[in-house]
C-alpha cells in the first residue's frame, strides 16, 4: 500500500461503530479497577507503617519499586504475546491475577509479604495496557486514536481518586466497629485490601466477553496472530528473566554472551554503589535487576526483530516521547502516592475526609486533563506535525510551579486546590505520549511499544519517584522536602522532549519506508 492510500484509509471519515465505545467502556473500567487496586495503598500508608513498623522509604518502595519492577519486566513478554495472541482473553486472565494479589495484600502481616502481593499486582497489571491500547488502535481511526487512548487512560485518575473516597471510608468504619481488630484480626488497611478485591473478579469475565477485533484491519495493515504466540512468549522470557537471560545470550554467541555479562556487571556495581550509599539494599537490588533484564531484552531485540527494535530502542524520536512521559510519570506518580500521607500528618486531615477533600477533586483533576491533554493533542496534530509531542511538554512543565505551591502553604484548602490542578496538568500527557509513540511504530509492534512506553514511566518514574520522596523525607524530616525534590526530573525530560518534537514528524511521515529498510515484509 503506498503512504498516500495509507494515509487515506487512517483518516478516512466513517463513523466509529457503537461497539467500539462500548468496549472502550469497559477497559475504561478495567483501567479504573486497575488502580484503585494499585492506588490504594496511598490512603492506607500512615497505618500500614504504623502497624508494620516501615520508613517513608520502605512505603516508597513497596508502592513504586516492588510494584513497578515486575510491572515493566513482565509488560515486554506480555506486549509481546498481545501482539500475537488474543487480547481479549489475556486481559480477563490479567485482571483476575491482579484482583486476586489485591486480597493476598489484605492478608499481609510483615514487610515481606506485602511486598510480595505487590509484585504478584504487579505482574497482572502488566498485562492491561499492552492488551488495551492494541485493541483501541484497532477499534478506533487514526483522526481519534488519541482522543480514544485518553478516555482510556482517564481511569488512572477516576480509580486513583476512588481509592482514596473507598479506602478512607472502608479503613473508618471497620475501625470504629472493631477498635481491637476485626473477624481473623484484621485491620482497616486489611479489609480495604480485601473489599476493593472483589470487583476486579467479577469484571474479569466481563471483559472475557468482548470480540477480538482483526489485528490492523482499519490502517489497512492487516497482520495476523502469530502462529506459535506462547512460543514468542518463551521467548522473550528467557532473554528477560535473569538467569535464564545467560542463556539467551548464548544462543546468540559468544559475543553476545560477553557483552550482556559486561553489561550485567556494569550494572550491578551501579546498583551496589547505591545500596552502600543510602542503605537501601531492596530498592537498588530490585532496581539493577529490573535495569539488567532490559538491557539483556533490548539486546535480543535487536537481533530477533531488527525492524522492531529499530522503530523503538533504534529510534531517537521514540526514545525521546519515552524519557519525557518518564519525567512526567516522575513527579506525577510522587504526588499521587504521597499526597494523601502528607495530607494526613501536615493538616489533620481524617481518611474519610481525604477522600472527598482530595480524592475527588484529584479524579476530577485528572479526568478533565487527560481528556482536554488528549483532544488537544488530535487537534494539534491536525495543525502541525508536532503537534501531540507538544502536548507533552505542558504536563512536563506545568506541574513545577504547582507542586511548590502545593507542598510550601501551611494552608490546606489551598494544598488541595494545588493537588487538583498538578493532576490535571500531569494527566495530561498520557493520551498524547501514547498517540504519538504508536505513530512511530507498525500495527503489529503496538503492543511492543506501549511495553516500551511504560518502561520509562515505571522504571523510571513509578520505581524512582515515590522511593526519592521517601528516602528524601527520611533525610530531612520533611515529607514537603521529599515531594518537592522530585521535580529533578523536569530539565532532563524537556531536553528529551526537545528531541522528540524534532525528529518525530520525519520518522512519523517515513515509518513504512523505514520499516522496509530494516527488513519488514509490507
Amino acid at each position: 500500500m503506498s503512504q498516500a492510500a495509507h494515509k487515506q484509509t487512517t483518516d478516512s471519515p466513517a463513523a466509529v461503530p457503537a461497539y467500539s465505545w462500548y468496549a472502550l467502556g469497559v477497559l475504561l473500567l478495567v483501567y479504573m479497577i486497575n488502580f484503585i487496586d494499585r492506588q490504594i495503598l496511598s490512603i492506607l500508608a500512615n497505618d500500614i507503617k504504623a502497624d508494620l513498623g516501615l520508613t517513608d522509604a520502605d512505603l516508597g518502595f513497596l508502592y513504586g519499586t516492588a510494584f513497578a519492577i515486575f510491572y515493566a519486566l513482565f509488560g515486554i513478554p506480555l506486549g509481546r504475546l498481545a501482539d500475537g495472541w488474543h487480547r481479549v482473553r489475556l486481559l480477563s486472565i490479567g485482571v483476575a491475577l491482579w484482583s486476586a494479589m489485591t486480597a493476598l495484600s489484605g492478608f499481609a502481616r510483615n514487610f515481606t509479604t506485602l511486598g510480595l502481593a505487590r509484585i504478584g499486582v504487579g505482574v497482572g497489571e502488566a498485562t492491561a495496557s499492552p492488551c488495551a491500547y492494541s485493541l483501541i488502535a484497532d477499534w478506533f481511526p487514526a483522526r481519534l486514536r488519541a482522543t480514544a487512548l485518553a478516555i482510556y487512560s482517564s481511569g488512572l485518575f477516576i480509580g486513583s481518586g476512588l481509592s482514596l473516597l473507598i479506602g478512607g471510608m472502608i479503613v473508618e468504619r471497620w475501625n470504629a466497629a472493631y477498635p481491637g481488630g476485626g473477624p481473623m484480626g484484621l485491620a482497616g488497611w486489611q479489609a480495604a485490601f480485601l473489599a476493593v478485591s472483589i470487583p476486579g473478579l467479577l469484571l474479569a469475565l466481563w471483559v472475557l466477553s468482548l470480540r477480538e477485533p482483526m489485528r490492523g484491519a482499519i490502517d489497512g495493515l492487516t497482520s495476523p496472530d502469530a502462529e506459535h504466540p506462547w512460543h514468542g512468549f518463551a521467548g522473550e522470557l528467557v532473554d528477560l528473566i535473569p538467569p535464564l537471560t545467560l542463556l539467551g545470550a548464548l544462543r546468540r554467541g559468544p559475543r553476545a554472551l560477553g557483552g550482556n555479562i559486561a553489561g550485567g556487571l556494569a550494572i550491578a556495581l551501579a546498583a551496589w554503589l547505591l545500596a552502600r550509599w543510602t542503605g537501601n539494599h531492596a530498592q537498588f537490588l530490585f532496581l539493577g535487576i529490573g535495569y539488567y533484564a532490559v538491557f539483556s531484552w533490548a539486546c535480543a531485540q535487536k537481533e530477533r526483530d531488527r525492524p522492531a527494535f529499530l522503530l523503538t530502542w533504534g529510534s531517537p524520536a521514540f526514545l525521546g516521547i519515552v524519557l519525557a512521559y518518564a519525567a512526567v510519570s516522575f513527579a506525577g506518580y510522587s504526588v499521587t502516592y504521597w499526597a494523601a500521607p502528607y495530607a494526613e500528618r501536615a493538616f489533620g486531615a481524617d481518611k474519610a475526609d481525604l477522600g472527598w477533600l482530595l480524592g475527588a477533586p484529584a479524579a476530577i483533576g485528572g479526568f478533565a486533563g487527560v481528556i482536554t491533554g488528549g483532544r488537544i493533542a488530535d487537534l494539534l496534530n491536525a495543525r502541525f506535525a508536532a503537534g501531540r509531542v507538544a502536548v507533552i511538554g505542558f504536563g512536563l512543565l506545568a506541574p513545577v510551579p504547582i507542586m511548590l505551591t502545593a507542598y510550601s502553604t501551611q494552608s490546606s484548602a489551598l494544598f488541595y486546590v494545588m493537588s487538583f490542578a498538578v493532576q490535571f496538568a500531569t494527566s495530561s500527557a498520557l493520551g498524547a505520549s501514547a498517540a504519538a509513540s504508536q505513530t512511530l511504530v507498525l500495527p503489529r509492534m503496538r503492543g511492543t511499544a506501549t511495553a516500551i512506553l511504560f518502561l520509562g514511566a515505571t522504571l523510571i518514574g513509578l520505581a524512582l519517584g515515590p522511593f526519592m520522596a521517601g528516602y528524601v523525607s527520611e533525610a530531612t524530616g520533611s515529607l514537603a522536602t521529599g515531594v518537592k525534590s522530585t521535580l529533578i526530573a523536569a530539565p532532563l525530560g524537556f531536553a528529551a522532549l526537545l528531541l522528540a518534537m524534532r525528529l518525530a514528524p520525519a520518522a512519523s511521515a517515513g515509518l513504512v519506508d523505514r520499516a522496509r529498510a530494516a527488513g519488514e515484509r509490507i
